[in-house]
C-alpha cells in the first residue's frame, strides 16, 4: 500500500512537471520574455524583429560621432573612421540559444530566466591600426611629461625648484573605451583613462645637493702647478658649476676655462730631429717628452676642493704626453750626412720675395721613405692666397706676366738641382717656356699645380731629410741621408738661338724725321 501511495505522487508530479514547463515555454522562435541585448529589452521579439530593431537603432546613433574627454580637451570620433561593427544577429542567436530547447526544456529554462533575465552584449571589431592612429592623436594632444625638481643658480644664489608630475592617456585602455562607447548606442561624453606621472627626482633628493653647491660657490678656490698658482673666485666657480645630473665642473664654460689654463701648463713634446754641422753633417737631436694638463683630472680635484670648507687647494693633474718621432725611431732612419744640395741666388719684386719664402717653409722638415717618391705639388698643396701666396711676375705660354704665387718656380728649380746633385732618378720634370740665365743650362724645373709637377724617387735605401735654408738673397735646399758618395756628371748641348729677334716699330713725335731710338733691346 505504501508503495504504491508513492508510486502515484511521483506520477503525479512528474505530470505536474510537464504541463508548468508547457505552460513557460513560449514560442520557440521568440525571445524569453526579459531577455536584452545591448541593453535593449527584446523579450517576446522573434530573431528577424529583434536584429532588426538593434540595428536601426544603432545607425541611428552611429550617425553621430562619439565624444571623449581626457586632459581637459574634448575629441569627436566618428565610428565609421574606426570600421566598428557590431554583430547584433550573433548577440540574438545566443540569446535565443540560452532561452531554447524542447517544449518542457525550454519552459523550465525560461521559468529560471524569469528570476535572472538574460543580458548579452553583442561582440565588436573595428580596425586596430586606425584606433591605433586615433588615440596616439588624443595622446599627442594631451600627453603633458613630469619635470622633476633641479637645482637653479641666480648668479652665487643656488636654489631647488620643485618638480611637477605629468599625466598620460593609457593608450591600451583608451582604445577599448573608444571602441566599445562607438559600439553603444549612447553618444554621451566618456572620459578617457588617464594616468598620472610622478617626477624621478623630487625635492627632498636635492636638498642635499643644494647644500653642497652653495658650499662649492662660498669661496675661492687655488689651483697649483710648477710654482705658479691661480686663484679661481666665487663667480667663476659659479659658471664652471653644471648642476644636473650630478654636480661636476663641466659645460662649455668649463671647457673655454680648462682650455686657456692648458696653454699655460702645457709643455708639449718634440720629436727627435736633425741639427745641420759643418762639413755636411747632422747632429741627432733626442725627443723631448712633454707634460699635458689632465682636465677631466683636474677638474674632479677642482670639485672636491670646492666642496671642503676649509683647505680650498687643489694640484692640477697632469700627464705626459709622448712625441711622435721618438730618438730610437729617428736613429733607426740613418740620417747623417748630406746626400744632395744646391744654393740659388734670388731677387724681385717683395711679393716674389714673399711666395720664394713661403713655399721654402712649406716644404722644409719633409721626410721622404726609402723607394717613396717625393711630389712637389703634394708637398707644398695648391697655392692659394688663402695659405698666404701674393701676386708676383711668372712665365705663362712663353710670356712674363703675373700671377699667383710668382716666385713659386726658384724654389721647385732648387730642389730639383739638389736631388739631381744626389743622383737621385728624376720622374717628372719640365723646363721653363723661357730659357732663364741665372739658372745652369737646361736644369730648371717650373711647377703649376696640380699639372705640372716636379718628383722624383729616394733610390738610397735609407731616409732622406729635406731642409731648406733661406737668406737674404739666397735659398739652399739640402737633402739629408746615408751618403751614397755617388757622381753626377752633367753635359749640355751648346745654347741656340732659335730664330731673328723680332722688331716692333712704334711712331714717337717726339722724335726728329729720321731720328730712331731703341726702348727695349729684347732678348733672344
Amino acid at each position: 500500500m505504501g508503495r504504491r501511495l508513492v508510486l502515484g505522487i511521483v506520477a503525479l508530479l512528474a505530470v505536474a512537471a510537464v504541463v508548468v514547463g508547457f505552460v513557460f515555454a513560449g514560442s520557440a522562435g521568440r525571445l524569453a520574455d526579459g531577455t536584452q541585448i545591448a541593453g535593449v529589452d527584446v523579450g517576446g521579439l522573434t530573431a528577424n524583429q529583434a536584429t532588426g530593431l538593434l540595428e536601426s537603432r544603432y545607425a541611428a546613433a552611429a550617425k553621430t560621432p562619439g565624444t571623449f574627454t581626457a586632459g581637459g580637451k574634448s575629441f569627436r570620433i566618428p565610428a565609421s573612421e574606426l570600421s566598428v561593427h557590431v554583430d547584433f544577429a550573433r548577440a540574438v542567436s545566443d540569446a535565443l540559444n540560452q532561452g531554447g530547447g524542447s517544449g518542457v526544456v525550454r519552459g523550465f529554462r525560461r521559468l529560471a530566466l524569469k528570476f535572472s533575465p538574460i543580458s548579452v552584449e553583442p561582440s565588436v571589431t573595428s580596425y586596430d591600426a586606425a584606433v591605433t592612429y586615433e588615440v596616439g592623436k588624443i595622446a599627442a594632444a594631451v600627453d603633458a611629461p613630469e619635470h622633476d625638481a633641479a637645482l637653479v643658480r641666480h648668479g652665487l644664489h643656488i636654489s631647488v625648484s620643485p618638480g611637477e608630475p605629468g599625466f598620460e592617456v593609457n593608450q591600451a585602455a583608451a582604445g577599448r573605451v573608444v571602441v566599445s562607447s562607438l559600439a553603444s548606442f549612447s553618444r554621451s561624453p566618456v572620459a578617457l583613462p588617464v594616468r598620472r606621472t610622478k617626477p624621478a627626482v623630487t625635492v627632498p633628493r636635492l636638498l642635499r645637493v643644494q647644500q653642497l653647491a652653495s658650499r662649492v660657490v662660498s669661496a675661492p678656490v687655488l689651483l697649483r702647478y710648477g710654482g705658479t698658482q691661480w686663484r679661481v673666485p666665487r663667480w667663476r666657480l659659479a659658471t664652471l658649476l653644471q648642476l644636473a645630473p650630478t654636480l661636476s665642473i663641466a659645460g662649455p664654460q668649463a671647457e673655454k676655462y680648462f682650455s686657456q689654463l692648458r696653454r699655460r701648463v702645457n709643455a708639449p713634446a718634440k720629436d727627435a730631429t736633425w741639427a745641420p754641422e759643418p762639413g755636411g753633417r747632422v747632429r741627432l737631436v733626442a725627443a723631448q717628452t712633454g707634460i699635458a694638463l689632465d682636465i677631466e683630472r683636474s677638474a674632479e680635484l677642482m670639485l672636491a676642493a670646492a666642496e671642503r670648507k676649509q683647505n680650498r687647494v687643489v694640484t692640477l693633474a697632469v700627464q705626459p704626453s709622448q712625441p711622435q718621432r721618438s730618438t730610437e725611431q729617428a736613429r733607426a732612419m740613418s740620417i747623417t750626412g748630406t746626400v744632395g744640395s744646391y744654393e740659388t741666388l734670388y731677387s724681385g719684386v717683395p711679393n716674389r720675395l714673399h711666395n720664394v719664402q713661403l713655399v721654402a717653409r712649406l716644404i722644409d722638415g719633409k721626410l721622404i721613405a726609402p723607394n717613396e717618391t717625393f711630389s712637389f705639388n703634394q708637398a707644398t698643396g695648391e697655392r692659394t692666397a688663402a695659405k698666404g701666396f701674393r701676386v708676383a711676375p711668372v712665365i705663362i705660354n712663353g710670356e712674363v706676366t703675373t700671377g699667383l704665387g710668382g716666385g713659386v718656380c726658384q724654389v721647385s728649380t732648387t730642389v730639383f738641382n739638389a736631388a739631381f746633385e744626389a743622383g737621385l732618378p728624376i720622374t717628372s720634370r719640365t723646363n721653363h717656356a723661357l730659357y732663364i740665365s741665372h739658372y745652369p743650362l737646361g736644369r730648371d724645373a717650373t711647377v703649376d699645380y696640380p699639372d705640372v709637377d716636379l718628383k722624383f724617387v729616394n733610390d738610397t735605401g735609407h731616409w732622406l731629410l729635406l731642409r731648406t735654408f733661406v737668406g737674404s738673397d739666397s735659398l739652399s735646399v739640402v737633402l739629408y741621408g746615408t751618403p751614397a758618395h755617388r757622381t753626377v756628371d752633367a753635359i749640355a748641348a751648346p745654347l741656340v738661338v732659335s730664330g731673328k729677334l723680332p722688331v716692333k716699330k712704334t711712331v714717337d713725335a717726339t722724335l726728329k724725321p729720321g731720328e730712331v731710338k731703341v726702348d727695349d733691346p729684347g732678348v733672344p
